[in-house]
C-alpha cells in the first residue's frame, strides 16, 4: 500500500531541516529559496509500542515496522501556479503524494531570511493554499470546457459531471479548497482521476524555535495558525525541527533523555508522524509468527480479505478465514496459547472490519 506525504512550505521555513530529521537524510538546508529543486524521498518507520511487545511476546527471527514516504518538496512562492519560483515542478510533486504536511514558521530569527521580509504564518499558509487552489481550478476549468459541450449534447456521463465541476469551481472562486466542498462517494469517484492538490488533507506543522517548544501555547504565531486550522478542520502539530534534527543523531537512551531535560513527553517527529498516518485514515494490523512479527498498513474500514490482499493477492483471492485476537488481549494473556484457552481467538469470515490493532493469521487456499 503506497503511503506518501509530502512536505511544504515557503523558501527558509524549516521544512528541509525537518526532512532531514524525520529521514537522516542530510537533504540540503541552505539558508536560500529553491536549494531543494528535486523532491527527496525518505523512508520513516511508524512509531508503535504495540510492537515491541509482540516481539516480547512471540520473540520472532525479525521484527517489521510499518512505514510510509516522506517528500521534502520545492519551495512554494507566491505566483507558483502561474510559473514563478519553480511553478509547476513543484505542483507535479504534490500530486504524486497522499497528504500534505505544511511547514509554517512560527519564530523570529534575523540570520534566516523570510521570503517576503516578515514573520506572518497566516499571510504563508494562504500564499500556499491560494497557489494550489488556483492551479486546481485550472485543471477544473480545463476540464469544464470539454465536459460542458459534451453535456450539452446529452451525453450521460458528462452530465453527471458537469455539477460537480461548477460546485468545485465555486469554491474555488471564493478561495476554499476542494476538500471543503461536500462531495458523496459517486461524487469523488467521478472526479478522482483530476488528482486535485486540495482535495489532499492537510496537517499544519507549526515550527517553533528552540526555546519556543515548552511555551507553544504562549506563542502567537501558535495560536494564529491554530486559529486557522480549525476553520480548515485541520490539525496542528507543533515541533522545533532544529531539535528534531539534533535529537536524529541520538540512540534511543540519549533521546529520551534529552526529552527529559526539555520536559517534553513525546518527539514532535513521532508526533507528526502518528497525526500524518491517521490523517490519511491508515491504522495497523500484526502478523506474528516464530518467522516474524511485522506490522501492516491498511485503510481503516477494510474487510479481512482485502487485509489478507494487502501481504499478497493469493492471501485475498483465496480468502477463508482470519484468526484474530486484539493486541490488548494477547497482551493481557502473555501468549497467543492462553488467549486461545481464554477465548478470545476469534474466527472471522469475509465480511470483517479489520480494526486497529488486531493480530491475524489470515487461513487461505488457492
Amino acid at each position: 500500500m503506497s503511503l506518501t506525504a509530502g512536505i511544504v512550505g515557503l523558501p527558509n521555513v524549516g521544512k528541509s531541516t525537518l526532512f532531514n530529521a524525520i529521514t537522516k537524510a542530510g537533504a540540503e538546508a541552505a539558508n536560500y529559496p529553491f536549494c531543494t529543486i528535486d523532491p527527496n524521498v525518505g523512508i520513516v518507520e511508524v512509531p508503535d509500542d504495540r510492537l515491541a511487545k509482540l516481539t516480547e511476546l512471540v520473540t520472532p527471527k525479525k521484527t517489521v515496522p510499518t512505514a510510509f514516504e516522506f517528500t521534502d518538496i520545492a519551495g512554494i512562492v507566491e505566483g507558483a501556479s502561474k510559473g514563478e519560483g519553480l511553478g509547476n515542478k513543484f505542483l507535479s510533486h504534490i500530486r504524486e503524494v497522499n497528504a500534505i504536511c505544511q511547514v509554517v514558521r512560527c519564530f523570529a530569527d534575523e540570520n534566516i531570511t523570510h521570503v517576503s521580509g516578515k514573520i506572518n504564518p497566516i499571510d504563508d499558509i494562504e500564499v500556499i493554499n491560494l497557489e494550489l487552489i488556483l492551479a486546481d481550478m485550472e485543471s477544473v476549468d480545463r476540464r469544464l470546457e470539454r465536459v460542458s459541450k459534451m453535456a450539452k449534447q446529452k451525453e450521460k456521463e458528462a452530465m453527471v459531471e458537469e455539477p460537480i465541476l461548477l460546485k468545485l469551481k465555486e469554491a474555488f472562486e471564493n478561495e476554499q479548497p476542494a476538500r471543503s466542498v461536500d462531495l458523496s462517494d459517486e461524487e469523488y469517484e467521478v472526479i478522482k482521476g483530476l488528482n486535485l492538490l486540495t482535495i489532499k488533507p492537510m496537517l499544519y506543522v507549526a515550527n517553533v524555535d528552540e526555546d519556543g517548544i515548552t511555551t507553544a501555547d504562549d506563542n502567537e504565531y501558535v495560536q494564529a495558525v491554530r486559529d486557522f486550522a480549525k476553520e480548515d478542520n485541520a490539525e496542528v502539530i507543533v515541533v522545533s525541527a532544529k531539535i528534531e534534527e539534533e535529537m536524529a543523531e541520538l540512540d534511543d537512551e540519549d533521546k529520551a533523555m534529552f526529552l527529559e531535560e526539555l520536559g517534553i513527553e513525546e518527539a514532535g517527529l513521532d508526533l507528526l508522524i502518528r497525526a500524518t498516518y491517521s490523517l490519511l485514515g491508515y491504522a495497523t494490523y500484526f502478523t506474528a509468527g516464530e518467522q516474524e512479527v511485522r506490522a501492516w498498513t491498511f485503510k481503516k474500514g477494510m474487510t479481512a480479505p482485502e487485509c489478507a490482499g494487502i501481504i499478497h493477492t493469493d492471501f485475498e483471492r483465496g480468502f477463508i478465514r482470519a484468526e484474530t485476537v486484539s493486541f490488548d488481549d494477547l497482551a493481557e494473556a502473555g501468549s497467543m496459547v492462553v488467549a486461545r484457552e481464554n477465548g478470545k481467538v476469534r474466527q472471522e469470515g469475509k465480511e470483517y472490519i479489520v480494526q486497529d490493532g488486531d493480530v491475524i493469521l489470515f487461513r487461505f487456499n488457492v
